[in-house]
């Protein structure tokens, strides 16, 4: 099957059993983000912006478990910022579990296999061993690593950990190789350690899906090449959405990276043609999402928005009208679903009720659309069932060639810091990070980001410049 049996059974059930009691507005996906906090400063995120004055603030255990409760979606994801860096994320994962949920965990994948690591401390024993001699034949963990998940003491054999569930999903950011994305994540070397991370979690039993958001420059050959690579590390599902231009994320865009946000983000017609092909991914790899919400991408039909079936809660309570808009924050969801006028929102036969809606065809507001139902063509149920609950694409055989395109970044010494060590070092030839086809526009010089260490960055800069006024003076 596509996806696990009891999975697909009990997303089917939850619709099935609203339908018949006719409920107007039911929750599919929870987004859950206990934090704002992130390690990253990811180019097109607006929540670093539209929460910059709660940073630091949490929601407590139990509320975030309350929310669950309170909306009862089948699903949820715990997003944010990073989740990982939530200090009751194991207890998190375990509560919402024990309610019985579907779970997404949306991480950027810096701290996943530390919290792998965790886990073989609190289960190890010598039938360990095996996976352990893959993990350290493959790099994945270090000898010290090993030696110190042998010596696990009693504390950390009682410690909640993450453990590996058919009702749990590793959901990782990846929006393209790895030049792509480290360049979008604006920090080297991450691309590296999320596909290290997705390694180390498959041979440790864990299910693995991907989230990769699509933005104006993006190649859609590169992405194609991409999810043929995660297919062959037997990665088991992706999620692609197209970048859209909402408040919080042209503001950041304005005024942090001084970008215009019309040269990033995708128009309605730019998402219609690069997605032109996602229908024939859709047979080829395990493509979350329907395959009515693939034909709406593709431009071959329209959908109502249906933004309240995916709600979002955070620090500041019930965030409406979706996840990427804010027009108010609710102290319940039943308050939020009858004080939002709901109607004033999407894109409908083509008009923008909300002119901050026209270009978005987003996942967290289309995609329940084509499971529920809404603009329902004749064969829809049928073509969400045999996609639901048909076979699985075979892997993606691996290649050296398609390992040597997906690696394109800082691995062969075009990483974000490239031009500044060139100007120290000339004679290795790097190129800046905005580099392609020999275009040289500007350099990035973050370091460290989503911190204030600046240090290497300036030094960096200062070495460019003495480079600079040296090549300039007479002889």
């Amino acid at each position: 099957m596509r996806f696990p049996f009891a999975l697909s059974a009990k997303i089917a059930g939850h619709i099935i059993k609203h339908k018949l009691r006719q409920t107007p507005k039911f929750a599919m996906v929870l987004q859950l983000e206990p934090l704002h906090t992130c390690n990253l400063t990811c180019t097109g995120c607006g929540r670093i912006r539209e929460y910059s004055t709660s940073l630091k603030d949490m929601v407590p255990l139990e509320k975030c478990l309350a929310a669950a409760m309170e909306c009862d979606a089948p699903m949820v994801s715990i997003c944010g910022g990073e989740p990982l860096i939530y200090p009751k994320i194991e207890e998190l994962i375990d509560g919402l579990l024990q309610q019985g949920r579907v779970l997404y965990v949306c991480t950027n994948g810096m701290f996943m296999r530390r919290k792998m690591k965790d886990y073989l401390a609190a289960i190890y024993s010598p039938e360990v061993e095996p996976k352990m001699k893959r993990l350290l034949d493959q790099k994945l963990i270090s000898d010290k690593d090993a030696e110190a998940i042998r010596k696990s003491d009693e504390a950390a054999r009682k410690k909640t950990v993450i453990r590996p569930s058919t009702w749990m999903y590793w959901n990782v950011h990846l929006d393209g190789l790895e030049f792509t994305h480290d360049l979008i994540v604006e920090r080297e070397g991450v691309f590296k350690e999320c596909v290290e991370a997705i390694k180390m979690a498959k041979i440790l039993g864990y299910q693995v899906a991907t989230n990769t958001t699509v933005y104006k420059e993006a190649d859609m050959q590169e992405i194609e090449d991409m999810f043929k690579f995660l297919s062959s590390l037997d990665v088991d599902g992706h999620t692609i959405s197209p970048g859209y231009d909402y408040d919080a994320a042209k503001k950041d865009m304005v005024k942090r990276l001084g970008k215009d946000p019309k040269e990033f983000f995708l128009t309605r017609d730019m998402t219609r043609k690069k997605f032109a092909k996602i229908m024939d991914w859709g047979k080829a790899f395990t493509i979350f999402g329907t395959p009515v919400y693939q034909e709406f991408l593709a431009g071959k039909r329209e959908l109502t928005c249906t933004a309240w079936a995916i709600p979002t809660y955070n620090v500041k309570g019930w965030k409406a009208p979706c996840y990427l808009m804010t027009d108010g924050h609710y102290g319940g969801y039943q308050e939020m679903l009858t004080k939002v006028a709901w109607e004033k929102y999407g894109v409908v036969n083509g008009v923008a009720r909300d002119s901050r809606c026209e270009n978005c065809m987003v996942h967290c507001g289309y995609d329940p659309s084509g499971a529920l139902g809404t603009n329902y063509q004749r064969g829809d149920n049928w073509k969400n069932f045999k996609y639901n609950f048909g076979a699985k694409p075979k892997p993606f055989p691996f290649s050296p060639e398609l390992e040597k395109r997906v690696y394109n970044g800082v691995s062969i010494g075009k990483g974000h810091l490239a031009e500044a060590k060139a100007a120290i070092n000339p004679a290795a030839g790097a190129k800046g990070a905005f580099s392609r086809n020999g275009d040289e526009p500007e350099p990035h010089v973050g370091s460290h980001c989503g911190t204030n260490e600046t240090t290497e960055r300036d030094e960096l800069l200062a070495k460019i410049k003495d480079a600079k006024n040296i090549e300039a003076r007479p002889e």
